[in-house]
């Protein structure tokens, strides 16, 4: 009896051991986690061609995104079904007043669509300057007009039927093939900082 005893209090103190050892080597293991981090995209990357979505805010690089976005969703090599050409959706006619003769040259280079763009802000922004003097923080079909907007339009209408539009306090208006409209335009991209285009009547690329 005195042996059976001894057998199950060595037997029961292996057991305490045992699991003393086990809660040791669980105690002393480490674990690592990743971390799971998400951004996004910064003004400068937002530009990058692996990037769609346009910047957010009121700067000059705001506004011409938002215009890229509006106009074909940002994609440089975009032709639409009327033959507009690019990011930003030239016309033959329009490159062509800059010297742009080689429209597949002008889809494959990105900067020089980029350049375009301001040189036709730039233009615009001189054809209009009187208007824009005479009608910016007025509203129009209750729209307040800004450079932005007025900049914006031009780009879709010609300066021509934008100055139409103001200097009939909005009675002639205009539609481009697909339903756009110079007042679509003035509402939808107002209040951008455009102060960093000049009025220039005949810009150099």
């Amino acid at each position: 009896m005195k042996k059976v005893t001894v057998f199950f209090s060595l037997l029961l103190l292996g057991i305490v051991i045992s699991s003393f050892s086990k809660d040791k080597k669980v105690s002393n293991t480490t674990y690592s986690f990743s971390k799971e981090t998400s951004s996004v995209p910064t003004e400068k990357e937002s530009f990058s061609k692996n990037f769609n979505i346009p910047f957010v805010g009121n700067s000059f690089n705001g506004f011409k995104e938002a215009v890229a976005f509006k106009e074909s969703q940002g994609n440089y090599n975009e032709v639409n079904t009327l033959g507009y050409l690019g990011k930003y959706q030239f016309g033959k006619s329009t490159l062509k007043r800059f010297k742009i003769y080689n429209t597949q040259y002008f889809l494959k280079t990105p900067k020089l669509q980029e350049e375009a763009f301001i040189a036709l802000c730039s233009v615009n922004k001189w054809i209009l300057r009187k208007d824009i003097k005479r009608s910016i923080g007025k509203e129009i079909n209750g729209i307040k007009v800004t450079e932005s907007g007025i900049l914006a339009a031009a780009h879709l209408a010609g300066a021509g039927n934008v100055k139409k539009y103001l200097r009939s306090n909005g009675k002639s208006r205009f539609k481009d093939a697909y339903g756009s409209s110079v007042q679509n335009y003035l509402q939808q991209f107002s209040g951008y900082d455009t102060s960093f285009i000049e009025a220039n009547k005949k810009p150099v690329l």
